[in-house]
């Protein structure tokens, strides 16, 4: 197995299936740190930059949490509007990355662009994660959604998988390029004009992912043990910023409602928001026993502490 010292997590389709475990025992041993609500010193040395073209809670703070957790220090900036980056000079990725560089020992970067982080790797003398870019990938999402599954259920070959949303959105794009990894097949729910494109179809089935569509959540939420959510109400990811307006309201084919839970859904099946969401889960969902959103959002805080401490060497 490759070592992950050094190394750019852009892609989950670089990810071979023992890395995947590997991250997550890495993960399972640094958890007590984040659970037990204290920091440790394992990066005490090493310094994380934040580099964010876009909007971001989750992504960017757990980034942060979790260099805090392993004793590291953070800088970087969450809105490149307020630095040259993304003011009148619009400074090229490239001229800043290799500013960047010399601030840090690891950089995350979320950004409208697709492929942006990957070109900042090829500027970069340090470790680049990607924390997003546009309608690309989201790794280390789909790296939490999954350790999530593993601690919930014990294992994650064997689950059947219900994605539920818009097919273009990076945290999608992914979850195929990580299933190809185990055996889960996966079906698929959006609406028309957001569904899987012909050249991700035709990539999914190069990789042997075991999918299909369907037109609403009822024909397939019976049989799934993971259900993962996100929005079809949702801002334009290609965009750097996103001007107010009317936001509609989900329809309820790609709704999950806690009737369609308790009269559709398997006991034991567990519910997946990478969060924020509009109403396509209802709050009232979020005490019943499907629901692990909250679960996940300290498993990715938990998750970004692996991959910090494997790219910098301080894990093996």
């Amino acid at each position: 197995m490759r070592s992950f010292a050094g190394r750019d997590i852009l892609s989950l389709k670089d990810f071979e299936r023992q890395e995947f475990f590997r991250v997550f025992e890495i993960a399972e041993q640094l958890e007590p740190i984040a659970r037990n609500r204290r920091n440790d010193d394992l990066c005490a040395d090493k310094t994380l930059v934040t580099a964010f073209y876009q909007p971001s809670t989750r992504t960017r703070l757990a980034h942060e949490s979790a260099m805090h957790r392993l004793g590291g220090h953070v800088t970087g900036f969450s809105d490149a509007k307020m630095t040259r980056a993304g003011d009148w000079y619009q400074e090229s990725i490239k001229d800043t990355v290799k500013m960047l560089e010399f601030y840090g020992d690891v950089i995350v970067m979320r950004h409208f662009q697709q492929g942006a982080p990957h070109e900042a790797a090829k500027w970069s003398s340090v470790p680049i994660i990607n924390g997003g870019d546009g309608w690309g990938e989201h790794p280390t999402q789909i790296l939490t959604d999954l350790y999530t599954v593993l601690r919930e259920k014990g294992r994650i070959d064997g689950l059947r998988w219900l994605a539920v949303g818009d097919m273009r959105m990076r945290t999608m794009h992914s979850l195929g390029y990580a299933l190809s990894q185990f055996d889960c097949p996966v079906t698929f729910v959006a609406p028309p004009d957001m569904g899987l494109k012909p050249e991700f179809k035709q990539e999914l089935t190069d990789l042997c992912v075991d999918f299909r569509e369907v037109e609403h959540v009822e024909q397939a939420i019976a049989e799934a043990d993971v259900i993962l959510v996100e929005p079809v109400v949702q801002p334009d990811y290609t965009k750097s910023r996103q001007e107010a307006g009317e936001h509609g309201m989900t329809p309820d084919n790609y709704k999950i409602t806690r009737e369609l839970l308790s009269k559709k859904a398997k006991s034991d099946a567990i519910l997946l928001h990478s969060l924020p969401r509009m109403d396509e889960i209802p709050p009232d969902v979020d005490i019943t026993r499907w629901s692990r959103y909250w679960q996940e959002a300290f498993n990715g805080v938990v998750m970004r502490m692996a991959l910090i401490a494997l790219v910098l060497g301080k894990m093996e």
